[in-house]
């Protein structure tokens, strides 16, 4: 059996600010109570969340670690006392609280997946935070049924990529929008049926006349929100996850009530973890034989060490970025 340390090497925020205040530290490494266990891990996923916590704007739960960081892949080094079904050296990616930017984190044993067959470390440390967001949020609360079609804003971000994968192997349409002529071929060959530059087209009108959507997933908010809206068939679902363009909007309620539209959100990271553990066995009943089949993967876009986090959070800022940014932690 592999001894544990007592200290490990972790990125930690030093103070609210932009990319530079992510510095590497050492910090002990928490030890699992209950139903947790320890995670070695190999590799982390970087994400939205991650950077507006270390804008000061996204603190971490009560009682969770400071740690940035809330997807991870990696090895079960031990168990809390009450988990159950894992064993140590089990290969797992989990959805964290926090903690991933280091070399250990604890997470509650149901929020945790085994690597799919098939796949590396790297490709399994992208695949929590945006898994567990697209079924909870397009599948569990918007129910998108095959033949149905989604509109995804954000469509190249680790969601995006996640949400058209997803939808296209449900059997649905997807519509998305992004800001450039290269996302945009980006998006088609990842597999959307139509695309929009969002900062040039009339997307909203364009939909509309062409047969509307039956869902919207979306991450800008703001004056999008309307023109969501205007783009939902009768009985639509809109699903907010992010206000990327404000967190205001004035929309017309007889809209709603006329087209009888659905208007919901949701966060992950505050969810308690039996919620998470429910979304777990879900993904593992209907999204992992997807993976470990090859009929869907994890698209990455670059890789940093652990020690160049303040890299990788400028790569996510810069908005050049197609699907995952990960952490290489060992």
């Amino acid at each position: 059996m592999t001894t544990i340390p007592e200290m490990m090497s972790v990125i930690e925020i030093t103070a609210p600010g932009g990319p530079n205040v992510l510095q590497l530290t050492t910090r002990p490494i928490p030890q699992p109570t209950g139903n947790e266990v320890l995670i070695r891990i190999h590799a982390a996923g970087v994400n939205r969340p991650e950077v507006l916590q270390r804008r000061g704007l996204y603190p971490p739960p009560p009682g969770a670690t400071d740690i940035p960081g809330l997807e991870a892949a990696g090895e079960i080094a031990t168990l809390g006392p009450d988990a159950k079904g894992l064993k140590i050296g089990n290969k797992v990616c989990a959805l964290l609280p926090g903690g991933g930017y280091g070399e250990y984190a604890v997470v509650d044993a149901g929020s945790c997946l085994p690597v799919p067959a098939g796949l590396s470390m790297v490709e399994a440390a992208a695949l929590p935070e945006t898994y567990f967001t697209v079924w909870a949020n397009v599948f569990d609360d918007a129910d998108l049924k095959s033949g149905e079609t989604l509109l995804v804003h954000g469509g190249t971000s680790g969601i995006g990529v996640t949400a058209i994968s997803l939808a296209k192997a449900w059997g649905a349409k997807v519509v998305a929008t992004a800001s450039s002529d290269g996302k945009c071929a980006a998006l088609i060959n990842l597999g959307a049926d139509k695309v929009y530059r969002y900062d040039t087209a009339p997307w909203d009108t364009d939909i509309a006349e062409h047969g509307g959507v039956d869902v919207v997933l979306d991450m800008a908010g703001g004056d999008f929100m309307p023109r969501n809206l205007a783009c939902l068939n009768a009985r639509g679902r809109h699903v907010s996850i992010a206000f990327l363009r404000g967190a205001e909007a004035s929309i017309n309620i007889f809209q709603i009530m006329q087209k009888r539209l659905k208007l919901s959100g949701s966060t992950m990271k505050s969810r308690p973890s039996a919620e998470k553990a429910r979304l777990a066995k879900a993904l593992r009943s209907n999204v992992w034989p997807l993976l470990e089949a090859g009929n869907i993967k994890p698209v990455i876009d670059a890789t940093f060490p652990m020690a160049e986090a303040a890299k990788a959070h400028s790569r996510m800022e810069d908005g050049t970025h197609i699907g995952k940014i990960v952490l290489k932690i060992v």
